[in-house]
């Protein structure tokens, strides 16, 4: 059998497969009782209400190519926060690896590659430090909304519908599974289901673009006992240049390759 009957077969495989699971949904996807609103309204709740917590992540993000190819881009990560105005995330991937530090008057954005860092004064709470911060920079903070202390508003937002799927495993854990649709993206949320209802995935898909590209964020070890003031005082490596906000540290934070065209992202 040849490389390309191979692959012919798998694709014919995974066609029929999504087929049966596509009756199945319609058969089945509209008949759960639980209000999707209510369930991310408790995920909300339960992250505002912890004064500390820290996470490790995963992230994926696609490109589509202008020959309708999608190319995956991935890298991982963690975050530590104590409310109301101390965040510490760190992020490694292919092209990029970049921290970003805030203690409630100053943030900070170091890139370990450029070796250069931003710094800018923002007094005030997590909450303002991330709407300035992508206000105004344009710096890409995927899953920051999380963060928020009501992240249902910022998630709901524009949303037009949503669902209960149903329960699914990521990582081992049980979750309810909830999808979301607006007029620029579809997205997907798995809320551990029981007494602690934190975010395992998160999948936003882009309507706007050809092949409709998706953003994958699965997030782990999730800990309410992260409090540490330490943890979030930024001090320059010695060797570290302070350079303007529109730099290229502020393009190394971005999760895609530098020349990637915008409208491929997400």
């Amino acid at each position: 059998m040849t490389t390309g009957t191979s692959r012919q077969k798998a694709i014919r495989t995974f066609a029929a497969a999504a087929s049966v699971a596509a009756l199945t949904f319609a058969a089945t996807g509209s008949a759960h009782a639980d209000d999707p609103a209510k369930l991310l309204k408790a995920m909300s709740d339960y992250l505002g209400g912890q004064k500390s917590l820290s996470a490790k992540f995963d992230s994926d993000i696609e490109v589509v190519t202008p020959e309708l190819q999608k190319i995956q881009f991935t890298s991982s990560g963690e975050m530590k926060m104590n409310r109301p105005d101390k965040l510490r995330i760190r992020r490694t991937g292919g092209y990029a690896d970049v921290e970003l530090v805030y203690d409630g008057k100053t943030v900070s954005l170091y890139g370990n590659n450029a070796k250069s860092y931003v710094q800018a004064d923002l007094a005030g709470t997590v909450d303002n430090m991330i709407d300035t911060l992508q206000s105004r920079s344009g710096a890409g903070l995927p899953g920051a909304d999380l963060l928020l202390s009501n992240s249902y508003d910022q998630l709901m937002g524009n949303v037009i519908e949503g669902r209960h799927i149903g329960q699914g495993v990521v990582d081992g854990v049980e979750c309810e599974h909830l999808a979301f649709r607006g007029p620029e993206t579809d997205w997907q949320i798995w809320i551990e289901s029981g007494a602690k209802p934190v975010p395992r995935k998160w999948v936003i898909t882009s309507k706007t673009i050809t092949g409709a590209p998706q953003y994958t964020l699965k997030i782990k070890e999730w800990k309410t006992d992260a409090n540490a003031d330490g943890d979030f005082a930024f001090k320059a490596p010695a060797d570290a240049t302070k350079v303007a906000l529109d730099s290229n540290v502020m393009i190394e934070f971005d999760e895609l390759p530098p020349g990637t065209p915008a409208g491929a992202k997400k």
